[in-house]
């Protein structure tokens, strides 16, 4: 069916009115269609289909929400950057609302936009990505006859710890038009985008990714109508004071899944399964035996720091239950040993996390050979000092210093999205093949 009658909800009169529109970034049709139906449960205002499912899926998505929900208001992200015409009328046919432009697009493909928006009976939202001067092109989209600003604060940023207020601070009070703001939204921060000026409050892995996506409708609507935080411990992206609580939070294998699949110090295993550190290195080489730059090592450390050591791999052992004693009693998370340790049983008792290469009940001699605060090569991954490591019963992975924030971020990104993928496996008596339609995704060729 076409968009040439507008919904009531797609249009927006009063300053004050809050829509809560939520972002089904999915690439299968079947689970944005079953979040979307969870989400109109729980209030929801606009549907949006996302640009990951429209590239996947095609207008198809549109036409599927448009059937589904006949009284909703749908939005296309179609981010469109040419071909404005073809690109509106296609989304109005089908029977979009709303559909996205580019504000980094020229001014003639804008233009076009709006002009076709008019044609369709289609609203037209302009989208700031990446656009420098972001408030001199809202009063131009404005001036042009745009419907909408967007203010978007893409994923990439926000796992660099990034969010979109500061920016939405500046930009609203300068149009008249809505203003819609996307970029991480959740039950504490979608308080902060309407105090901002935000109309429009675009919510996507804080539902997307919620396993009961209706109760975090309904949360999050609560929330930007009352003007009262909801907490949450999810669906954060933290920066870099709160990098350690983002890595305990996830397991090493959302971190790895989230990074490209960063590989584990491979042959390293906790001594005692079950413990999980995370911490910054202080990096230690020596030579296979030698104890003594080890154990001067707890000198330097601090509390919550983790001790790498590199004593090539193998015995004589260089940790004991005195230096974990020591360890402990001055507050150091835990210790890694590209080597062997003795004394297994006493750190057992001591609960001390100790990951190693092996046990070996003969140490060597304090012959001082090696350095404390050497860069490192452990199973072809380097360490330095002031890296982040994060450890558990997985394996141990390194988090160079530069991307801590990013990869800690995107770790809490893949926990978030198992945790939908999980809840849609018992709540519908089905496999993770069925889920992920992995059939769909196998190559041809």
């Amino acid at each position: 069916m076409g968009a040439s009658t507008m919904k009531e909800t797609a249009t927006i009169d009063e300053k004050s009115k809050v829509v809560l529109q939520v972002a089904l970034d999915f690439v299968l049709l079947e689970r944005a269609m079953k979040v979307a139906r969870e989400a109109v449960a729980g209030g929801i205002d606009w549907l949006e289909a996302g640009t990951p499912l429209l590239k996947a899926e095609g207008l198809e998505a549109v036409r599927a929400l448009r059937r589904e929900f006949p009284d909703h208001t749908i939005v296309a992200d179609t981010k469109t950057m040419d071909a404005g015409r073809i690109e509106f009328e296609a989304a109005a046919k089908a029977g979009a609302d709303v559909a996205v432009v580019m504000g980094a697009a020229s001014e003639s493909t804008i233009r076009e936009c709006i002009e076709t928006g008019r044609n369709y009976g289609i609203k037209v939202a302009v989208d700031l990505l990446n656009v420098e001067n972001f408030v001199g092109r809202a009063k131009q989209a404005q001036e042009w006859g745009a419907d909408i600003i967007y203010l978007h604060c893409p994923i990439d940023d926000q796992m660099q710890g990034l969010d979109p207020f500061d920016k939405l601070r500046a930009l609203a009070p300068e149009v008249d038009i809505p203003v819609s703001v996307a970029g991480g939204l959740n039950s504490e921060t979608i308080v902060d985008a309407a105090e901002a000026g935000a109309q429009i409050l675009i919510v996507g892995g804080a539902i997307a990714k919620s396993a009961d996506a209706r109760a975090a409708t309904a949360q999050i609507k609560q929330a930007a109508v009352t003007g009262v935080r909801k907490s949450t411990t999810l669906y954060k992206r933290v920066g870099q004071g709160r990098i350690r609580d983002a890595l305990l939070a996830a397991s090493t294998a959302n971190i790895s899944d989230g990074n490209h699949r960063l590989p584990v110090l491979e042959g390293i295993v906790p001594l005692v399964p079950g413990h999980k550190i995370a911490g910054p290195a202080v990096t230690v080489r020596t030579a296979p035996g030698d104890w003594s730059k080890p154990v001067l090592a707890i000198d330097e450390a601090k509390p919550g720091d983790i001790i790498v050591v590199d004593a090539g791999g193998v015995g004589p052992s260089v940790w004991g239950e005195l230096a974990t004693l020591s360890a402990r009693q001055k507050g150091i998370a835990g210790v890694i040993i590209n080597g062997t340790v003795r004394d297994s049983d006493d750190i057992r008792a001591l609960d001390f996390p100790v990951f190693c290469r092996g046990v070996c009940s003969r140490a060597g001699e304090p012959k001082g050979l090696g350095e404390i605060g050497a860069p490192l090569r452990i199973s072809g991954v380097s360490i330095i000092q002031g890296d982040w490591i994060v450890a558990d019963s997985d394996g141990v992975l390194v988090l160079p210093l530069a991307k801590a924030v990013e990869m800690a971020n995107r770790g809490m990104d893949c926990l978030e999205t198992e945790n939908r993928i999980r809840q849609e496996i018992t709540s519908g008596k089905t496999t993770l093949g069925q889920v992920q339609q992995l059939l769909q995704w196998e190559k041809t060729s």
